[in-house]
C-alpha cells in the first residue's frame, strides 16, 4: 500500500509517499481502508522534532474516515464495508478522568492514518456520522475530541456562558466555536487575520477582534463580553495570551487550557484567587467523550474545512499547517 512516511527529521519537506506492507487485522483489531485523513499541528511538530517519544520510520496521521476492510478474530458488531471514523486516542481504555497510560495517540509512536490502510483496536472504530461528508468526517477525530472535552466535559459550557476563543483559526478552536454556538452561548474570538475573523463571523462568532491591530485586544474582549468579562475561556496559546485571558475572565469563571504554542505564561495568582476562578487542564478525551461528540454531528454541527490536498501533495499540506494559514482543518485525499 501507499503511505506518507517520515524517515528523518527536518520539517515538513521530509514527508514522502512510499510503498509499505499492508497491515493485517490481529485479534480484536480492524483494518480500515482510508478515504480521507486530516492534519493536526502535532504531525508538523513531529517532523520538526518538537514532540516527545519520536520513533522513526513512521507513518504519521491521527484523523481518518473510511470503510472497514477486514476484521480480526473476536471482533463483533462491525461489518466489512461499513463507513467508519477512528478515535485516535489509544491510551484511554476506560472512562476514568485520565488516560490509563502515558497517552499513545495514533500516528506516533503507532503508525497512523496517512496511508491507504490502517489497523486499529476495534474499540477505536465508530460509525461515521451520516450527516457528514468524507472530508468532514475525517476532520473531526483529534481536534473535535480535544475541543469537546475542553468545552463540555471540563468547561461545563451552558447557553448562558460568554465564551472567549483566542486564536480562532486553528482546527480545535473552530470546533470550540461550533460547539459554543450549538448550545446557544455568546462568543468572542480573536485572530491576527481579518480573513479568518470574517470566516469566524460567518460561523456565528458574535464579536471578532484582530489582535494585530488592537494592542488592547484583551480589554476589548472583556468589554465585548459584557458584565465582568467572559465566563469561559478555552485557550491553546499559553504565553501572554493565557496571562491576559486569566486577567479578563469574569469572577467565578473557568479557563480551560489544552496547549501552549506561545510558550510558558506568567500568571498572577491574584487574578485567580481573588476572582475564585477555575483553571483547568485537558488533553484529548475519553471514549465516552468521543461517542458524545459524534452525536453532535448528527444535529447539524459541521466542522470547518480549510482545504483538501491530494496525498501526493502532503508536503504542501503540512507547510500550510506550519504557516498557520489555515482556517479549520487541512484534509488529505487518500482513496475513494
Amino acid at each position: 500500500m501507499r503511505a506518507v512516511r517520515l524517515t528523518e527529521l527536518g520539517g515538513p519537506e521530509k514527508l514522502h509517499v512510499a510503498d509499505v506492507p499492508k497491515p493485517e487485522a490481529g485479534p480484536g483489531q480492524i483494518v480500515v481502508r482510508v478515504k480521507r485523513a486530516a492534519f493536526n499541528r502535532r504531525d508538523v511538530f513531529i517532523t520538526q522534532n518538537l514532540y516527545p517519544g519520536i520513533s522513526l520510520p513512521r507513518t504519521l496521521g491521527s484523523d481518518a474516515c473510511g470503510v472497514v476492510d477486514s476484521i480480526g478474530e473476536g471482533v463483533q458488531g462491525c461489518a466489512v464495508g461499513a463507513p467508519v471514523v477512528i478515535n485516535p486516542e489509544l491510551g484511554w481504555a476506560g472512562d476514568g478522568p485520565l488516560p490509563d497510560t502515558s497517552g499513545d495517540i495514533l500516528g506516533m509512536p503507532t503508525d497512523g492514518t496517512f496511508a491507504e490502510f490502517v489497523v486499529v483496536p476495534a474499540a477505536n472504530v465508530y460509525a461515521k456520522p451520516a450527516a457528514l461528508s468524507d472530508d468532514e468526517a475525517a476532520a473531526i477525530p483529534l481536534a473535535g475530541l480535544t475541543a469537546y472535552r475542553a468545552t463540555f466535559t471540563r468547561g461545563k459550557i451552558t447557553k448562558d456562558d460568554v465564551v472567549f476563543i483566542p486564536g480562532v483559526g486553528s482546527g480545535v478552536q473552530t470546533f470550540v466555536l461550533a460547539y459554543a454556538k450549538h448550545v446557544g452561548a455568546r462568543t468572542v474570538v480573536t485572530s491576527g487575520s481579518d480573513e479568518k475573523l470574517e470566516r469566524a463571523k460567518a460561523l456565528g462568532a458574535d464579536v471578532a477582534i484582530n489582535y494585530n491591530t488592537d494592542a488592547d485586544w484583551h480589554k476589548t474582549a472583556r468589554k465585548a463580553a459584557g458584565g465582568a468579562g467572559p465566563t469561559l475561556v478555552v485557550d491553546s496559546s499559553g504565553g501572554d495570551t493565557l496571562t491576559k485571558s486569566i486577567d479578563i475572565v469574569a469572577p467565578g469563571g473557568r479557563v480551560v487550557i489544552y496547549g501552549g504554542t506561545r510558550g510558558d505564561a506568567k500568571v498572577r495568582p491574584f487574578s485567580i484567587f481573588w476572582k475564585h476562578i477555575d483553571v483547568l487542564g485537558t488533553s484529548m478525551g475519553s471514549p465516552s467523550d468521543f461517542a458524545a461528540m459524534l452525536k453532535l454531528f448528527e444535529t447539524g454541527v459541521k466542522p470547518a474545512i480549510d482545504r483538501v490536498f491530494p496525498m501526493d501533495d502532503v508536503v504542501s499540506a503540512a507547510e500550510r499547517v506550519l504557516a498557520g494559514d489555515q482556517f479549520g482543518k487541512v484534509v488529505l485525499a487518500i482513496g475513494e
